[in-house]
């Protein structure tokens, strides 16, 4: 086998902050197709993935596409989400990555518009209609799936010392003060995901007058809690997951922003046993797809392509829920039964219907519109 070799990039660039300084799209000038770019590096027979830091991709995971394809594969790590597309846009003129993967739907079309992406070969006829439902093109193919929503813990809030809320106005109460954590959406895929959920979800209130933002307003006066991403969140503010086993715990917030399968991941690593459950409002819910794509300029096409039907296959994409933590994107796929996986995962009500087109141009506006609401 191959050597598979980990390559951590370090960003010379500064975290994302909503508005990216970049090139323009390189385009066909008469009808707007996008060009595909020649090679940015000699070909080495290595196929670059440029992703982060994926818990599905082992070395036993990659050493197993080594010794079937004979290729040898190196990755290239970003942070999060929004560090992939921050370094396709910085090196768009001369890539050094052949693959992208881990690109979510509220970062995607940015990449689309800046024609970051190529198209793929990939035979997408295995991949549910629910996971193809944000972004069905030839430039992207979904890989793992879920509902991002928010999770309480239940032994505080029980009905007596906190009543779970049928609004998210109810969180703006002063029971609740100081008690709610939040992922920045300038920072954090999920808490950018849950943003944009709020926007359709006060589009849908029954209160003309508000918006979301004057929601996240009286979140930040009452005191709730924000933080640059999911694990600080999560791990050291939230009381209800397995962050009370991890140093620095606070445990100071009994509601925090995460999956809705989020305790049936506590379920199945505590032994059956979780006292998170999920808070699935209407509207408040939001549908992550992750996808894997082709860059534009990439070298290894014909290995990135290769990548990309491994990562679909049965043998790999089915345990998602095991390896990754997320929802296959394969027809059928369910959630595990072993240890209340399956029994403490919760299906969104209805997730907010907001499409990749409007996220894409209206992001930088909402963020500008979050800093305004929630830096008092």
């Amino acid at each position: 086998m191959r050597l598979f070799a980990f390559v951590m990039l370090i960003l010379i660039s500064a975290p994302l902050s909503g508005c990216i300084e970049v090139l323009e799209p390189i385009t066909v000038d008469e009808d707007g197709t996008c060009v595909i770019l020649d090679a940015g590096r000699t070909s080495d027979g290595v196929l670059r993935i440029l992703t982060y830091d994926i818990a599905a991709f082992s070395e036993e995971m990659m050493g197993a596409f080594e010794n079937q394809t004979g290729y040898e594969v190196e990755l290239i790590k970003a942070d999060d989400s929004g560090g992939i597309l921050e370094q396709l846009l910085q090196t768009q003129q001369a890539q050094q990555a052949d693959l992208a993967i881990g690109l979510d739907n509220t970062y995607l079309q940015t990449a689309l518009n800046y024609c970051l992406l190529q198209p793929h070969s990939t035979n997408v006829s295995g991949i549910s209609t629910t996971a193809l439902q944000p972004y069905d093109g030839p430039y992207a193919v979904p890989f793992d799936r879920g509902d991002v929503c928010l999770n309480y813990d239940e032994t505080r809030v029980d009905g007596t010392n906190l009543t779970v809320p049928t609004s998210l106005w109810n969180l703006t109460e002063p029971a609740w003060s100081g008690l709610t954590a939040f992922p920045s959406p300038v920072t954090s895929s999920p808490g950018r995901a849950f943003m944009s959920a709020t926007i359709d979800y006060f589009e849908h209130d029954d209160n003309n007058n508000t918006d979301a933002f004057d929601w996240w307003k009286a979140m930040a006066e009452n005191g709730a809690i924000f933080t640059s991403g999911w694990t600080e969140a999560y791990e050291i503010h939230y009381s209800g997951g397995y962050g009370e086993w991890v140093e620095g715990h606070l445990g100071d917030a009994a509601l925090t922003v995460s999956y809705c399968h989020s305790p049936g991941v506590e379920a199945f690593y505590g032994g059956n046993w979780t006292k998170s459950t999920s808070l699935t409002l209407e509207r408040s819910t939001f549908h992550q797809v992750e996808y894997a794509g082709v860059i534009n300029g990439a070298t290894e096409t014909s290995a990135a392509n290769a990548f990309i039907a491994y990562l679909l296959s049965e043998e790999v994409n089915r345990n998602m829920p095991e390896n990754n933590l997320m929802k296959s994107v394969l027809v059928n796929a369910t959630w595990p039964e072993t240890d209340g996986y399956a029994y403490h995962t919760d299906a969104p009500t209805l997730n907010a219907e907001i499409s990749n087109e409007r996220i894409a141009d209206e992001m930088e506006t909402w963020i500008s519109d979050w800093k305004a609401a929630t830096e008092l």
